[in-house]
């Protein structure tokens, strides 16, 4: 049986594919134990947020300046669905992020003794009360998202 591997995924960034050199989607969940004096004794639900980072080659950029440029700066390019999505015939994994707000982080790195190819950060963050789904399933309960959604 095939496993999946960073190979596997196809990742869709501002409605197009790309190939990227690494992406991750961290998810921050604030909840915690609860205690009265010092006991455990259940817990709380915290915020929860989601961040993510994608590092691109400069060819699979231009995508993300053309929608730069369409939108007529970085800072106004709307916030945007993104999904990472494997199949490899016998399994598929697929995580959903709605409403990532992208944002440039690393935009030039030179190393003059390096052979890899120039590359990109864009870090972003889920600003939609959908959230996250994973494999369909979403993340928050429909609790946390009474009234938003």
């Amino acid at each position: 049986m095939s496993l999946f591997t960073g190979r596997s995924f196809d990742v869709s960034l501002l409605g197009e594919l790309v190939h990227v050199k690494s992406a991750t989607a961290t998810i921050n969940d604030e909840s915690a134990v609860a205690t009265t004096r010092g006991v455990t004794n259940g817990y709380t639900d915290g915020k929860a947020t989601c961040d993510v980072e994608y590092e691109l080659d400069l060819s699979e950029f231009k995508k993300v300046q053309a929608a730069a440029r369409k939108a007529g700066s970085f800072r106004d390019i709307k916030p945007h669905d993104s999904m990472f999505y494997a199949n490899n015939g016998d399994d598929e994994d697929k995580i959903e992020l709605f409403g990532v707000k992208l944002l440039l982080a690393d935009l030039l790195s030179v190393d003059p003794e390096s052979a890899d190819k120039s590359t990109r950060k864009l870090k972003g963050f889920v600003t939609s009360p959908h959230f996250v789904r994973i494999n369909d399933i979403p993340y928050l309960s429909k609790n946390d998202t009474r009234g938003l959604v």
